[in-house]
């Protein structure tokens, strides 16, 4: 995805209805697909939860873009840039009448956000495009990764810089928080990929590095496969010890980030873990129903986060 957009400052400035509308589409965007985030943005002051609202927003356009199985990988390519451009102009003060990017500009210029972190977050979705279904060989699911090094990067565009943002709006006053928000967001992004190992294989895309698949003798095409393989196992045991490793950034990012939002991340790290560890209990056979913290579990964590702010 090729971007190059250098705008001519506008003064574009929207009323505070539009805004209130605007935050409002985000906010039900979030409410809606947001299933384990929501939980968190609900115990922050409203300014930050609008603000992570409309970053929500954004990053799920940019998913919605990439995830699109009704048109080409080309046009979706050629979607995401129109969208980074588009986002590029209501930075610099064009006229939108687009609440995602009315909210999001807002945001952007009330927390200071580098408009380099949202470039980040299209390209790492636009890095799902790579290699494509209608590209691939026989039908068999495509590697996109040799290495963990190689898998980092990507964790690191469509996680790590989640966290950037997020700790921007959170605040915080050292700069070490940057380097512990990448380390979550690296857990966070490896919890998902564990539990949706069959769910990327049957869109042929597959985020465990070559190299593990090959010292625990796993093929692409097994991940498949309507039974789960029983090496598999191992294989998802062995990350998620690495993603535990990057989990212990949480307990650090916590001390230093604003007093107000440490319930919300408190909350987003409770869930997360506690799914990791539901995998592990289930002796990570991610091939039977959806693994995820129930409804009520979710509203525990947030009972718990809400005493945590009042207290």
């Amino acid at each position: 995805m090729n971007v190059a957009v250098e705008p001519v400052a506008g003064s574009f400035s929207p009323s505070s209805s539009q805004l209130a509308l605007a935050y409002s589409v985000c906010r039900g965007m979030a409410r809606a697909a947001a299933k384990n985030f929501y939980y968190a943005f609900m115990v922050l002051p409203r300014p930050k939860r609008r603000a992570l609202c409309a970053v929500y927003a954004y990053m799920r356009h940019c998913d919605d873009i990439s995830d699109d199985a009704l048109i080409m990988a080309d046009l979706r390519r050629q979607r995401l840039s129109e969208w980074l451009e588009a986002t590029h102009r209501a930075f610099a003060g064009q006229p939108t009448d687009d609440p995602i990017l009315l909210a999001l500009t807002d945001t952007r210029r009330n927390f200071s956000i580098p408009v380099e972190l949202f470039d980040e977050l299209a390209y790492g979705t636009a890095m799902d495009l790579q290699v494509t279904p209608d590209t691939s060989a026989a039908g068999d699911p495509v590697v996109y990764y040799r290495t963990f090094e190689d898998l980092r990067v990507y964790c690191y565009r469509v996680a790590s810089v989640v966290g950037l943002v997020c700790i921007r709006i959170f605040g915080y006053r050292d700069k070490a928080a940057e380097r512990f928000a990448e380390d979550l967001g690296i857990a966070f992004q490896l919890t998902n990929i564990i539990r949706d190992v069959r769910e990327d294989a049957a869109m042929r895309r597959v985020y465990i590095p070559a190299e593990e698949l090959k010292q625990f003798e796993i093929a692409p095409r097994d991940l498949m496969s309507p039974n789960m393989p029983v090496r598999l196992r191992w294989l998802l045991a062995a990350e998620a010890d690495r993603a535990r490793g990057f989990y212990a950034a949480a307990g650090e990012l916590m001390e230093l980030i604003d007093e107000d939002s440490q319930p919300a991340l408190w909350v987003l790290v409770t869930i997360y873990r506690g799914l990791l560890e539901r995998i592990a209990a289930r002796e990570y056979d991610v091939y039977g129903p959806k693994i995820r913290l129930t409804t009520r579990e979710k509203f525990l964590i947030l009972g718990k986060g809400l005493l945590k702010r009042i207290v």
